[in-house]
């Protein structure tokens, strides 16, 4: 689980699906499989056209269920952002 992961998730499916738009979400959403460098809630989220992928790591807290929850929602936001032109960088996430 990485960004970079993410970003060649989200690239293989524009190729593989002929998408002009994927995203793509990766993590550690509990209760085990974290380590020092990746705790649990860490996501790492991508958004890929036919050019060009950007990716973002971010981590949530709560149980399995609400990071799941959390990185759906953030994903979708994400995604929005993306279509809008906004940088979803300066997301404040």
């Amino acid at each position: 689980m990485s960004e970079q992961t993410a970003r060649e998730m989200a690239l293989g499916a524009v190729k593989i699906t002929g998408a002009d738009l994927a995203l793509s979400v990766t993590g550690i959403a509990g209760p085990g499989g974290g380590s020092t460098d990746k705790p649990v809630g860490t996501v790492c989220f991508a958004i890929a056209d036919r050019d060009k992928s950007r990716s973002v790591r971010m981590r949530f807290s709560g149980n399995r269920n609400m990071v799941q929850i959390k990185a759906a929602m953030t994903g979708l936001d994400l995604l929005r952002r993306h279509l809008h032109g906004l940088d979803f960088l300066d997301s404040g996430w």
